[in-house]
């Protein structure tokens, strides 16, 4: 579980044209995969929630785990709920707070974090990390983008696949070199109102919470 819980951060870390699929295009149309993740950031300019099922697959396709969790968003906040866990971010100060153990443990948060840990943010800015590929729009009108990292990482690349129509991102796939796999399925988006208290842990509501204060 908590191999998971680190794995899901890190993605969380970590938009309508319709191209019409040649040869020429495969891959190449790099401004179709700009639109598609234009329209996809957008999507995050307010406070959202959603759900993650997070698959892990090992080299033959195995399944080693999966699990779900629930995902509250605003603009580089976040509050990300797991069986017996919270993670809770203000956009500077990350609150991990495993209920089972009544402990809390706040770091900061790293500037390399915060592509990945905010998905708005990644889709904006992407270009600085990675090369984005337009891969093909299936039938059912969702559209495949690769990333490629520009320098060395411990995956070759993230797909991303996204709804042309509402612009949704629905899944976020990371293919290692090992043939492992990491599958994101995103569902349940929806606008919220959430206060910005919600994102951050405060001692005086949780009475005999030990804090592990690491920044």
């Amino acid at each position: 579980m908590k191999k998971l819980l680190i794995v899901i951060l890190s993605l969380l870390t970590l938009i309508p044209i319709r191209a019409q699929i040649t040869h020429a295009s495969q891959g190449q149309l790099d401004e179709n995969a700009a639109a598609v993740l234009k329209k996809a950031a957008s999507r995050f300019d307010n406070n959202v929630g959603f759900s993650v099922t997070a698959t892990m697959l090992d080299g033959n396709k195995k399944q080693l785990a999966k699990h779900t969790a629930s995902v509250l968003y605003d603009k580089g906040r976040y509050r990300l709920t797991l069986p017996g866990q919270e993670v809770i971010c203000d956009g500077y100060a990350v609150w991990q707070w495993n209920k089972d153990a009544k402990e809390v443990s706040v770091s900061n948060m790293a500037d390399d974090e915060i592509n990945l840990l905010n998905p708005a943010r990644l889709l904006a800015n992407y270009q600085k990390s990675f090369k984005a590929k337009y891969i093909r729009t299936d039938p059912d009108g969702t559209a495949v983008i690769d990333l490629t990292p520009r320098a060395a990482r411990s995956y070759h690349k993230i797909r991303l696949l996204v709804k042309e129509d509402d612009g949704l991102l629905r899944r976020i796939e990371v293919h290692k070199y090992d043939s492992g796999r990491e599958i994101y399925d995103i569902s349940g988006f929806k606008k919220l109102s959430t206060p910005a208290a919600f994102f951050t842990f405060d001692p005086a509501k949780h009475p005999g919470v030990e804090i592990i204060d690491m920044r």
